[in-house]
């Protein structure tokens, strides 16, 4: 008996990927494989499984990555500072590559011909997915049901999905949700009423960040360790890379820290706009920002600086398994060994302000700082520094 072709999907129990679940096996007349990476977003593990059999999937998978996500992916780019278009952290652009990684590995295991995600054809998803599809299994077949299918809109995906028995969620207002992606990072929110830039984002779509209006009216404090360039302890408990992401997200979600309203530029050359919360993110960077302030050198830190939009936007554009990026990734672990330390941050009502920072680092000199100690700057070596400088004005 001929074994019938296989096709593991990136499975996330939503209305899209439940549609594009029956759609292939509808078209392909193949095993569809679901597969679904556990990367920290709100999961209903009975609901996926329950919805996949139902669909008629035999084999669903659901793998839990929440600490290879924060640890080798969310952390790499916290020490690279990297941030899109001046505010945008890529809390979705940096959980594509690890999912396309592991599906890969699915595909392999089971002997798949093909891969396929939910990705629509006019977003960035769909390039990321692919980028890594083709990074690690170059010979295994994409379908991308949005670019080729003749559902043409979410009223026809609705109307398909009504047809084949297929549950439609419904957000807190009772109408078709809108498109949320989220993981342990970030949630981002489009479509619907934010596609026009003139109107405000409403509130019930904020999903994991108190308004700043509501938020506590006392300040709250947290002390961050690093170790080595990445964060370890919250008030000096250590904890792993994903609970300690867990419980910054959920003290600065509650203090009304990380919320941005975004029209960025997607890689396909359209505008976009969303709505990203990054609330354990966000006290992330400022954190390891201001560690690094007193652990490198003004060199160093400069030179990151200057590197860090082409790094942001090679992982916006799907490029986080490309030289590029792999060797731009080298510059900015390249003094991590020497930021080791403790930051202090007050949070309160949507502000971050540096209470402390404490380390044996060196880098930073009380007594050249010191404006009562002058014996060791030179002051007379100003002058020279000066005039050498006066040249380059000419």
């Amino acid at each position: 008996m001929k074994l019938k072709k296989r096709i593991v999907l990136a499975y996330s129990g939503g209305l899209d990927t439940s549609v594009i679940l029956k759609w292939l096996q509808e078209n392909y007349k193949a095993e569809v494989i679901a597969y679904t990476a556990d990367i920290g977003q709100k999961i209903d593990r009975k609901k996926i499984i329950k919805n996949a059999k139902k669909l008629g999937v035999k084999k669903i998978i659901i793998k839990d990555l929440k600490d290879i996500f924060v640890k080798d992916y969310v952390f790499p780019m916290i020490r690279g500072h990297a941030i899109y278009e001046g505010v945008y952290l890529l809390g979705t652009s940096i959980a594509r590559p690890l999912i396309a990684k592991d599906q890969i590995r699915i595909a392999k295991k089971f002997k798949a011909y093909a891969v396929s995600h939910g990705s629509t054809g006019k977003g960035n998803d769909q390039v990321r997915f692919e980028l890594g599809y083709h990074y690690f299994g170059p010979k295994i077949k994409i379908i991308a049901p949005w670019r080729i299918w003749k559902l043409k809109s979410r009223t026809d995906l609705i109307n398909y999905a009504k047809k084949h028995g297929i549950p439609i969620p419904k957000d807190k207002k009772g109408a078709p949700p809108f498109s949320v992606d989220d993981n342990l990072f970030h949630t981002s929110t489009e479509g619907k009423a934010l596609e026009n830039p003139k109107n405000s984002a409403p509130e019930f779509i904020f999903q994991r960040t108190t308004s700043p209006e509501k938020a506590p009216n006392k300040a709250s404090y947290v002390t961050i360790g690093f170790k080595n360039g990445d964060p370890v302890t919250i008030n000096g408990k250590k904890l792993s890379p994903s609970k300690l992401l867990e419980r910054l997200n959920h003290l600065a979600g509650q203090n009304g820290i990380g919320r941005v309203d975004l029209v960025e530029n997607r890689f396909i050359g359209i505008k976009s706009r969303g709505v990203y919360e990054t609330p354990g993110g966000t006290l992330l960077i400022n954190a390891h920002r201001a560690i690094e302030s007193v652990t490198l050198d003004k060199e160093t830190m400069h030179k990151k600086d200057e590197i860090m939009p082409k790094y942001a936007e090679l992982i916006y554009n799907g490029y986080w398994y490309s030289k590029t990026r792999f060797k731009l990734q080298k510059f900015v672990d390249q003094k991590r060994k020497k930021v080791n330390g403790s930051v202090k941050l007050k949070l309160y009502k949507g502000n971050i302000t540096t209470v402390s920072r404490q380390t044996k680092s060196n880098a930073y000199s009380m007594k050249k700082v010191s404006f009562e100690e002058n014996k060791t700057f030179n002051k007379s070596n100003v002058e020279r520094f000066i005039n050498f400088h006066k040249k380059n004005l000419k």
